[in-house]
């Protein structure tokens, strides 16, 4: 009766609980896409920004009596309207290049587990080799050739990301290749291709599934890295990474909160979506069970 019972809850689907990181999740996807209603100022305007109000401290009220809740950076910029624009711009390079890369590691996954042979032998060398080498440097390679731009840290952050999905659906396709419904779907000739991504990719994604909010935290941190050393989004479109950077400079001359605000921004950003990311390891892993 035990035993029964063990196996009926194992069963049971997890129910769906509203957690501290998942409401701070929320808040920044708001926070993003309202940017440019909720924000002060826009913090890349120049007719919005006045330079003799540079390095204000928090808490400091213009003369025009606006208050400059974060203070401003060393040219005048609102440092809470930056820290608005900055999420909009991590969570678009993040998300989009995360979205990207799980599609086409999860298509060249199960193109290699149902084509095998020399097709899986040379998309698995390439995942290999890729994921045998630092993840940083395979990210400054890409940039480095690419050169700056939003479209182009995304492409890059692509190439980074893809192989992790390409191994783990490959693994599980490997498993359903043989099963019956597949062989039903052989010997009613349908095309490959149909095969492929009709029945054999929906079945073997769930695994990585639970790969795409890792990975979705991994893309902000790469960017924000990116972005500090110069090499990620243009200085004409804030991120969080290059927010930080802005005021790096100024850190020896007591000005921390430049860097600050837009730092615990990030690392808040960062530690949600990873949290929120082992919840949905935990939901849909079956091994978590």
């Amino acid at each position: 009766m035990k035993t029964e019972t063990l196996r009926a809850s194992w069963k049971r689907p997890a129910t769906y609980r509203v957690t501290l990181p998942k409401v701070v999740l929320a808040i920044y996807l708001l926070l993003a896409i309202l940017a440019s209603v909720i924000a002060p100022q826009n913090p890349y305007d120049p007719l919005q920004i006045f330079a003799w109000e540079a390095s204000s401290l928090p808490g400091t009220v213009s003369g025009g009596g606006y208050l400059y809740l974060l203070g401003t950076d060393g040219l005048g910029r609102d440092i809470l309207s930056t820290v608005f624009y900055g999420l909009r711009i991590s969570l678009f390079v993040a998300v989009t290049s995360t979205v990207l890369a799980a599609l086409i590691g999860m298509s060249l996954g199960v193109i290699a587990a149902y084509l095998g042979r020399w097709a899986d032998a040379l998309i698995m060398r390439v995942v290999d080799l890729q994921l045998s080498l630092p993840t940083m440097l395979v990210a400054l390679i890409a940039i480095v050739t690419l050169g700056p731009g939003v479209d182009r840290i995304i492409l890059a952050l692509v190439i980074v990301q893809w192989a992790a999905y390409a191994r783990v659906t490959r693994g599980v396709a490997m498993s359903e290749a043989n099963k019956a419904y597949l062989d039903a779907a052989r010997l009613l000739r349908l095309p490959p291709l149909r095969i492929i991504f009709r029945h054999l990719l929906p079945n073997s994604i769930a695994p990585a599934i639970t790969l795409i909010p890792i990975e979705l935290g991994h893309a902000v941190a790469l960017e924000a890295t990116l972005s500090f050393l110069g090499l990620g989004v243009p200085i004409d479109k804030p991120s969080l990474g290059s927010a930080v950077a802005n005021g790096f400079q100024y850190l020896m001359t007591g000005q921390y909160w430049i860097s600050l605000f837009p730092g615990l921004a990030l690392f808040g950003l960062i530690a949600s979506i990873n949290f929120v990311g082992e919840d949905v390891r935990r939901r849909f892993d079956p091994r978590s069970l």
